[in-house]
């Protein structure tokens, strides 16, 4: 059996739209949905109830919330195979664990547990830097319409697993791929030497152009754009996914400090986006 697109979900809406966007990635690549719900070991020992009576109450309340998830999931996706899985743990802890059988991971941008200030929830911010493969935070509309995947790519890192998942969530809808990289004029300095902004943008749109030339031979019927972009990475990104079905970036950019293993730009990117992001980085056991 191939590894399955894990979801995790709390009953929230958010967490809904998560697993109708993992039951479509699913069905697109046909493999099989795991729905996870898990309770957290600490409120079986609230002292409303005694330690068992609060145990079968939580995980009553977490099998409604399965149930009705694998049946709204099978409902919108007839053909995909569904389990699901109530564990007695942290979320966090949960899904990090089977993130590492699975072949991506999706969660909402907000769970039900979250303050109302933050735009990404503790766990989803959590899984982004350090589940054991792609992580897709399903935000905005989760209907697709726009026909484009946006990849954004950092020059001086390793783009690989960025522009894999891009062209091929790209070729199983049908979609173009937009490429992007933002730049400001101090980051690029070092490398330009004395090169007026027009050719700075020039040397580095092709530079653009070769990093993702091994995905156009392998996808050679896919429309690719290039943009490149003197702008804030986080704003470039945030701006095209009004206009995209997926954005997709790196784990990890070069020139920012480090935010719980999430490069910066990217953890910008999963609290501004307005479609679904996915934080792609090669598969680890």
């Amino acid at each position: 059996m191939s590894d399955p697109v894990l979801v995790g979900t709390d009953g929230s809406a958010c967490a809904d739209r998560a697993v109708d966007w993992a039951a479509d990635d699913a069905a697109l690549r046909d493999r099989p949905l795991q729905i996870v719900h898990s309770v957290d070991k600490g409120l079986y020992e609230l002292p409303l109830f005694s330690p068992g009576q609060m145990a079968g109450k939580v995980a009553e309340a977490g099998e409604r919330i399965l149930t009705e998830a694998a049946r709204h999931a099978r409902e919108r996706r007839p053909g995909v195979e569904v389990t699901t899985e109530l564990v007695a743990e942290g979320t966090a802890t949960a899904l990090e664990q089977r993130s590492r059988n699975a072949f991506e991971l999706v969660v909402g941008n907000r769970g039900m547990g979250g303050f109302a200030s933050l735009l990404v929830g503790s766990t989803g911010l959590r899984m982004a830097g350090h589940a054991a493969g792609p992580v897709v935070i399903v935000r905005g509309d989760v209907a697709p319409g726009h026909n484009e995947i946006v990849a954004g790519i950092d020059l001086e890192a390793d783009a690989t697993e960025t522009l894999r998942y891009a062209f091929e969530a790209a070729a199983l809808r049908g979609a173009r791929v937009r490429v992007m990289y933002a730049w400001r004029l101090g980051e690029t300095l070092g490398r330009a030497g004395e090169l007026d902004d027009k050719d700075v943008q020039e040397k580095l749109r092709w530079e653009v152009v070769k990093a993702h030339e091994p995905w156009r031979k392998t996808y050679p019927g896919i429309d690719v754009v290039e943009d490149v972009l003197q702008e804030h990475p986080v704003t470039a990104l945030s701006d095209a996914s009004r206009a995209a079905d997926l954005v997709v970036v790196g784990a990890h950019d070069h020139n920012w400090f480090d935010v719980s293993r999430l490069g910066s730009v990217s953890h910008g990117v999963v609290h501004h986006a307005d479609c679904p992001v996915v934080i792609a980085r090669a598969r680890t056991r």
